[in-house]
């Protein structure tokens, strides 16, 4: 099977508590149809009145996401094409945005491009001394333009900077939880899932509607974002059919 049309999303609802979980075999990357079926089960769960909290995690102990699929970024070869497939990210981070429910995010290991994007888009975000984030983007001639609102109202202008112009380097956790990316850092992922069970059976037992509005002030200020992160889909749709985006995407594959 192609890894286009590899990749899955599942949910499960017990007492209160969605739990999401994609994968794909290859590090968790998110290729349209998973970041479509993502966005989709967001805003589905967040319509759910038997729902209160949502958890969003990713398969495996190994990676947490590793972002585009470069399988789908190398096969894209007209403008339409490139904006439908980086507006999917767009879709997932006002998805998260939009949903009325608090999201905690669950990362366990490594975070890359859209991979950041992602935990940047939770509510609050725990993760393991595993999860070292990277905005690749720009070592592969795009840039984290769609990514770029959520990751920068998280962790501000001058630490996304560093990600973003520094794109071959690795962070670490403890630099992501240093700059708000995670709330906290655990040694062990059952140390991080014990925490994230205690919080959310504090949260089932929290004021739904006190949750909604805090929800709507976390994110005041970002009403506008339905329209810009096409706008920056466009952008990186436009950079992906270059010669060198794609001379840069082939090498990248082969390492």
């Amino acid at each position: 099977m192609n890894a286009v049309d590899q990749g899955n999303v599942i949910q499960t609802i017990d007492q209160g508590l969605a739990i999401i979980e994609f994968s794909h075999p290859l590090s968790n990357s998110l290729p349209g149809k998973v970041l479509a079926k993502l966005a989709n089960t967001i805003t589905s769960l967040g319509e759910d009145d038997t729902v209160k909290i949502i958890v969003i995690r990713s398969a495996g102990d190994r990676a947490f996401c590793a972002g585009a699929s470069f399988d789908e970024l190398v096969a894209i070869d007209n403008l339409e094409t490139g904006k439908v497939f980086f507006s999917g990210f767009a879709n997932v981070i006002n998805a998260c945005r939009t949903c009325p429910k608090l999201i905690i995010g669950r990362v366990q290991g490594k975070a890359v491009g859209g991979g950041v994007g992602l935990a940047a888009a939770f509510d609050y975000t725990l993760a393991t001394q595993h999860a070292f984030v990277k905005l690749s983007e720009l070592a592969v001639g795009i840039g984290p333009f769609v990514v770029g609102p959520a990751v920068e109202r998280k962790i501000g202008v001058s630490a996304m900077s560093q990600l973003a112009i520094n794109a071959t380097e690795w962070q670490s956790a403890a630099w992501a939880r240093s700059k708000g990316l995670y709330t906290a850092v655990y040694d062990t992922a059952d140390a991080m899932d014990e925490a994230i069970d205690a919080l959310v059976n504090k949260l089932c037992q929290s004021n739904p509607e006190a949750m909604r509005q805090l929800k709507q002030v976390f994110w005041q200020g970002t009403e506008h974002w339905g329209r810009l992160l096409v706008e920056r889909a466009e952008i990186s749709g436009q950079l992906v059919l270059s010669d060198f985006t794609k001379k840069a995407i082939a090498k990248f594959k082969k390492k």
